[in-house]
């Protein structure tokens, strides 16, 4: 199916179903993915198993000023952003100079546009990296993925590397102590011969057991919109993503739904 990268460093801004009026930055290259996970239904399509070069990031330098000349720009035009969003073609906590790009973020924010949030959106492979923490605790929005409780479902929908273990990632997520947001795709299908389906009572009885001793400040809970680069998956239904949300609304946490 068809998918798309993301061609610029700073795009949009773009209205996000979950965060409003968003300006993206992508720290990734603009014409390939770069990512520890291979998500079935990644609207930037596979991971590129082999590369016949290293994949080159954008400097530090380059994209504070991309940034700035873009948030010039928009006050020009009288637009601003709700939300600064680091998303893009991967895993944006990769990026080595990570940390000072935040860093970098937030001066600008300050100087600019004082009102809009700053958002990652990760994976929550790299929570083992004191800087890509340090980093997140300081941004508003701390979203991270947690697709399913089971590893093996994991596997099946993110496809992560060889040494993802859920078992620290969540230890990981519960060391924010509540200053994270669990994001979390639910999706139906078939993909090479396998179910794939984390809608099922013990799929979310799991995940809600897990939610519960991350204590996340939210739960943003959605499912497939654009185009997979797997075939044979499947959007999960608004009312059954509802019922989820009830669910974990009922033991105590904030939801946003996204169908």
């Amino acid at each position: 199916m068809s998918t798309f990268l993301f061609d610029q460093i700073i795009f949009g801004p773009v209205k996000s179903r979950r965060l409003g009026v968003s300006l993206g930055v992508n720290l990734l290259p603009t014409d390939s993915k770069v990512c520890s996970f291979d998500c079935i239904y990644c609207e930037c399509g596979w991971t590129p198993r082999k590369r016949e070069k290293k994949a080159v990031l954008p400097p530090r330098t380059l994209v504070r000023q991309k940034m700035e000349e873009k948030l010039k720009d928009m006050i020009l035009n009288n637009e601003y952003p709700d939300v600064i969003t680091f998303a893009g073609n991967g895993e944006p906590t990769l990026h080595p100079e990570f940390e000072g790009i935040i860093d970098d973020t937030i001066e600008l924010r300050n100087q600019l546009t004082p009102n809009a949030r700053i958002a990652v959106l990760s994976n929550a492979t790299m929570l083992h990296k004191p800087g890509v923490v340090r980093a997140l605790l300081k941004v508003e929005d701390n979203i991270q993925k947690l697709d399913s409780a089971f590893e093996e479902t994991i596997r099946r929908i993110d496809c992560p590397n060889s040494n993802f273990k859920l078992e620290e990632v969540v230890e990981n997520l519960k060391s924010f102590n509540g200053k994270v947001i669990i994001q979390t795709m639910f999706l139906k299908g078939n993909f090479k011969n396998e179910i794939i389906d984390n809608t099922t009572e013990a799929e979310v009885v799991e995940w809600m057991k897990l939610v519960a001793e991350i204590k996340p400040s939210q739960v943003m809970i959605y499912t497939i919109e654009r185009d997979t680069p797997a075939a044979g998956l499947e959007k999960v239904r608004l009312d059954d993503l509802e019922k989820i949300a009830e669910r974990v609304r009922a033991i105590g946490f904030e939801v946003q739904v996204s169908g």
